[in-house]
């Protein structure tokens, strides 16, 4: 709490900055380590994406969204729990403070799709519309309880993100999804795959993103960090677990809601 207090940047840059000699633009920050400024507006600075790529500006609206869900849940364990109340207004003055300054200006107007959520801000009206496939994202907001999964902001957000409006999204010949800068150009990253099925309200989309999840496994037996849009045996980590952890649990998300009959319709070859 005191973290996201200090961060929300109102009495200055705060003690934290980040500086190093690379030839990767996204591995520092600009400004000798402290970021592009930002304008104090109530949300909350992070230097970094969940990729561990840098911000271009510091306030990350996926974050934001998911301190907010989450301090509300924080709010709910110390009153019925902890039976600490005012730590509780704390948390939940915060997550207000919080929603409402992503209202005013993280929602931004598309010419195709509409009222948006803009993937980071500075509070000065920039803003960089994109979403990047590691979570939080944009995609993933209704997964992570941010957002509702009919709010008309989010149903535009997610159609936005899965277009060639998101300079991120690839589809190639082995399949179609989300990447981000970490990997570089032409890079899908199943996690995005399973952010757009666990997210899908729609059957067909849901059984679609399943079978390219195992049809881009290249032979192995495993999902992988990322494969190339067209060649899946071009791939990234053999090993990552984290993709394959979250395909388990969409298997059993799907399998508790008594959607065995679409489990069965999958045919990955």
């Amino acid at each position: 709490l005191e973290t996201f207090t200090v961060q929300q940047r109102k009495n200055g840059d705060g003690p934290y900055y980040f500086l190093r000699v690379t030839d990767r633009q996204l591995d520092t920050k600009a400004r000798a380590g402290w970021g592009h400024p930002v304008k104090p507006v109530g949300l909350i600075a992070s230097s970094f994406r969940p990729s561990d790529d840098a911000t271009q500006f510091d306030f990350l609206v996926p974050s934001n969204l998911f301190a907010v869900s989450i301090l509300r849940k924080a709010a709910e364990i110390l009153t019925e729990v902890n039976g600490e109340a005012a730590l509780a207004s704390r948390c939940l003055s915060l997550a207000s403070e919080v929603e409402a300054a992503i209202r005013q200006y993280a929602v931004v107007e598309h010419p195709v799709f509409g009222p948006v959520y803009a993937y980071e801000v500075d509070g000065f009206g920039n803003h960089y519309l994109m979403d990047d496939a590691n979570v939080p994202s944009l995609l993933s907001l209704s997964y992570l309880e941010a957002v509702p999964a009919d709010d008309p902001v989010y149903q535009n957000t997610r159609r936005l993100v899965w277009s060639e409006y998101n300079p991120y999204f690839w589809k190639g010949k082995a399949g179609e999804g989300i990447g981000g800068p970490h990997i570089g150009r032409e890079a899908i990253w199943p996690m995005s795959i399973m952010m757009k099925a666990f997210t899908s309200t729609d059957d067909a989309e849901t059984l679609a993103c399943l079978e390219q999840l195992l049809r881009t496994d290249a032979g192995t037996g495993f999902i992988h960090e990322s494969f190339n849009r067209n060649d899946a045996s071009d791939f990234t980590r053999p090993w990552f677990a984290w993709q394959n952890t979250l395909f388990g649990e969409l298997v059993l998300k799907l399998y508790n809601e008594g959607r065995l009959d679409l489990l069965n319709k999958v045919r990955a070859r």
